[in-house]
């Protein structure tokens, strides 16, 4: 799922875990940053092939906000792995605020990026969600933000 923050990216996925769980099926949530740090931390502590199935065992993976921080090279192969494990063999949610085309940044190899994206794309539906962000409406209807702006304040 892609799409600007507050659009329901998460909220989305979340709702499909819980009917994932409904059907009977294994669901992880994870954010991107979680995984991230969680890799790290096996890999020092020499216990990364155990963590690595906390990731690759479930019949649905979500990983929520992929791109808020650039992973380092560890990382990226990691999560490299976990896609690749898990390609043909079970599901896995993204959400990101960042279009494909910026995923090379976001993994600092754009090689990498063209494999994670090569394998997640294959079987996969984009859904691209567009607009205000919910929160941002909903302090608009409370009066938190005017219409008018400094400009006119000013004439």
């Amino acid at each position: 799922m892609l799409g600007p923050p507050g659009v329901g990216k998460t909220h989305l996925s979340v709702a499909l875990a819980l009917e994932a769980i409904k059907q009977g099926l294994t669901v992880y949530f994870t954010t991107a940053h979680d995984l991230v740090q969680t890799l790290q931390i096996a890999h020092q502590n020499n216990s990364i092939k155990q963590k690595m199935r906390t990731f690759i065992k479930p019949n649905v993976l979500i990983i929520d906000e992929i791109g808020y921080r650039k992973m380092d090279e560890t990382a990226a192969h990691f999560f490299f792995q976990i896609v690749s494990e898990r390609y043909e063999t079970g599901s896995i949610i993204l959400t990101s605020n960042k279009s494909y085309g910026s995923w090379g940044e976001i993994f600092g190899d754009t090689v990498l990026a063209t494999a994670i994206l090569d394998r997640l794309l294959h079987h996969s539906h984009t859904i691209n969600i567009k607009g205000e962000s919910y929160r941002i409406k909903e302090k608009k209807k409370a009066g938190f933000f005017r219409s008018e702006s400094i400009e006119d304040k000013t004439e």
